[in-house]
């Protein structure tokens, strides 16, 4: 079973509407799948809060009577005549207040399943590059002798505006691949930590909009996953994934030197 089928089957099997052999196979997606078993813990927690945690009010008898007086066209009306319209006014009430408080809890989850998404894909590649053998494909003489080395190999052109130093040195890159494309990796040192950079094209993703943090002359998603500390950003039509475990601080300081100034 594949992300896209398991994600499209995660309402089905918390209403219990999927066969058995469905289910299993599901269910085994899940064990595998870090960013799917997260999909579904997030669409549980989203179906709780519709169903057990909004909270139920009553609708007063004076809201009742000026929504019968003003409903149109109305005679005066019944209580016969209230009963039989109250039917159909109070889940259209509820409906509406359903979304009044869903709605913003929706649009906050759906940001923070893209920032997980993007920050889990960016750690993944970098362990990728931790445990490989050969990591790189051209090691470093400089950023001159490294970006021209990507040219026929990528349908972009990485752009890269800090050239390393002492600080950190770069080793060289790599053809990679984030999420669904081909990247751009240049891979830097800061004493005995390796950082992996990430340049991708940025259309089309799932970028985060919420927790951002001001890094050189934009915005970044600056977060810490399984021992990883990311900066995640997008500039024009290029996206940048920065990842390692060097302490956060010596991050922020490679990213403000990556990061477009202004």
């Amino acid at each position: 079973m594949t992300c896209e089928e398991a994600r499209d089957r995660l309402l089905d099997a918390q209403r219990g509407r999927l066969a058995p052999e469905t289910h299993a196979a599901l269910q085994a997606h899940l064990q595998t799948c870090a960013a799917c078993a997260h999909e579904a813990a997030a669409e549980a927690l989203l179906s709780e809060a519709l169903e057990s945690r909004l909270p139920q009010h009553r609708a007063p008898v004076s809201l009742k009577r000026r929504l019968a007086a003003e409903w149109p066209g109305a005679p005066a009306a019944t209580p016969g005549l209230w009963r039989r319209r109250a039917r159909y006014l109070v889940p259209v009430a509820a409906a509406a207040a359903v979304l009044l408080i869903v709605g913003p809890l929706a649009y906050q989850r759906a940001s923070e399943r893209a920032a997980t998404r993007m920050v889990a894909e960016a750690v993944n590649d970098h362990l990728r590059i931790l445990s490989s053998q050969h990591p790189l494909d051209i090691e470093s003489g400089g950023i001159h002798q490294v970006k021209p080395w990507f040219e026929g190999r990528l349908d972009f052109a990485p752009v890269v505006r800090f050239d390393g130093d002492q600080d950190f040195p770069l080793r060289g890159g790599a053809v990679g691949y984030y999420l669904d494309r081909k990247a751009a990796v240049f891979v830097f040192n800061r004493r005995l930590h390796t950082i992996s950079l990430f340049v991708f094209r940025a259309d089309g993703l799932p970028w985060p909009t919420r927790g951002l943090v001001r890094v050189g002359g934009g915005q970044a998603h600056v977060t810490t996953s399984r021992g990883f500390n990311s900066v995640l950003w997008r500039d024009g039509e290029l996206g940048y994934a920065l990842v390692s475990d060097v302490d956060p601080a010596e991050l922020a300081r490679l990213a403000e030197r990556l990061a477009p100034k202004s």
